[in-house]
């Protein structure tokens, strides 16, 4: 019941139903049948004649046209037709009284005529009323409704909620990228507007993205002259010449790793399947031979679909930061349930709650677990976390309970 559609659908069915039914039951009881007054009128001049006709001799009802018995018609009694015919029959000058009844075996209505001899004259009221099944026929009316209804909603609820089905389409397409697929401009007036629209929001995010690119690529360009010619200088001081290196080293990675993160965007690698548990190793490897304290506890055979380099990157990125941050890690690798669970952990400090959902943006650093001592930009777990989630996978860290920090990557398996 939550869909727009179903509502919609709901809706419109319940409103047709409603105002044809409202229309039916009003036609039927505007047409059901006559007033008493009409009925009841020939009905009493019927009466004035049949009783003229009766003999007062008759010893039965065999010996006149007509039907006579010793008491009243069986059913209940109609008081409003009743009073009726007894007015009007009183106005004709006819001094009897009548009994209008009814009877639930049979359709219709029957009048008890009292004769002055104690018998009573049965005739039988003309019905002009709808049948006893009208209930029946007007619930078959309204199921037809139902199912002409029924269709019509559906197709017209379609027509109003396609342009929020394609912008949730749209929305459902958009890539790692952040831009926006191209929607086909075509259909109804509603429908080519929504399309148009989405078209030019792309087309604007494509613009701003390409735009902040060229920023950050200019920006760690540019930063290299400068910083070249602070090199030099810092080369003829006697006084602060490390911390001047220092510096400009820190500086010089920061410009690196924004480079390398913009030709990354813009010159993606191609997404294959790779085998994780033999890149996991390779870069344990490369870690180990470096002076890195990383072991591995377990690997599992489990291949995902990713960009090789990049997802090269985002590892190497994530067990430097443990083993440099953390005084040492240990990675494993287990296949559970269709995808690949890859676990860091480090014999750290670990990361104040507080700041977690912090660690991914870009230069966080946190005393003492993170110091401006130890090299690094600040950005390798905010492009490990953009290089993960381009590739569909997902990171998270959380504080180990024994101590230092717990970073796991899942990815969906290919099996």
């Amino acid at each position: 019941m939550t869909s727009l559609r179903r509502r919609l659908i709901i809706l419109l069915v319940v409103s047709i139903l409603g105002v044809v039914g409202l229309a039916t039951f009003v036609a039927v009881k505007v047409l059901g049948g006559p007033s008493p007054e009409l009925v009841m009128g020939p009905l009493a001049h019927q009466i004035e004649y049949m009783v003229q006709l009766v003999p007062g001799h008759v010893p039965n009802a065999g010996d006149a046209p007509v039907i006579v018995r010793d008491r009243p018609a069986d059913g209940f009694e109609d008081r409003k037709h009743t009073r009726v015919l007894n007015e009007i029959l009183h106005h004709n000058g006819l001094d009897v009284s009548a009994v209008v009844s009814r009877n639930a075996d049979r359709p219709g209505m029957v009048a008890s005529v009292a004769l002055p001899d104690h018998r009573w004259m049965i005739v039988d009221v003309p019905d002009f009323g709808p049948p006893r099944d009208v209930w029946y026929g007007l619930a078959g009316w309204m199921a037809l409704i139902v199912l002409g209804a029924t269709p019509v909603s559906i197709y017209f609820t379609g027509v109003l909620v396609r342009p929020l089905e394609m912008l949730e389409s749209a929305v459902g397409k958009i890539g790692s990228d952040g831009m926006l697929a191209t929607v086909p401009e075509k259909g109804s007036a509603e429908v080519r507007a929504t399309a148009h629209a989405l078209n030019e929001l792309s087309a604007r995010l494509k613009m701003a993205m390409e735009s902040r690119m060229r920023l950050v690529a200019a920006a760690g360009h540019d930063l290299r002259t400068p910083m070249t010619r602070m090199r030099l200088r810092a080369e003829f001081l006697d006084e602060d010449r490390e911390k001047w290196l220092n510096d400009l080293d820190e500086l010089d990675r920061i410009a690196d790793s924004a480079i390398r993160l913009v030709r990354e965007e813009v010159n993606q690698d191609a997404v294959e399947p790779l085998e994780l548990d033999r890149l996991v190793r390779d870069i344990e490897v490369e870690m180990t031979s470096l002076g890195h304290a990383v072991s591995i506890e377990h690997l599992d055979r489990v291949s995902v679909r990713a960009g090789a380099l990049g997802l090269r990157r985002a590892l190497r990125n994530l067990i430097v930061n443990a083993a440099t941050h953390g005084r040492g890690c240990i990675v494993s690798l287990a296949a559970q349930g269709g995808q690949a669970v890859l676990t860091i952990a480090d014999r750290g400090p670990g990361i104040p709650a507080d700041l977690l959902n912090k660690a991914f943006e870009p230069f966080f650093r946190v005393d003492p677990a993170r110091t401006q001592f130890i090299a690094g930009a600040g950005l390798g777990l905010a492009i490990a976390k953009e290089i993960i989630e381009r590739y569909g996978g997902t990171i998270r860290l959380e504080n180990r309970p024994s101590g230092g920090l717990l970073q796991t990557v899942v990815f969906g398996a290919v099996s």
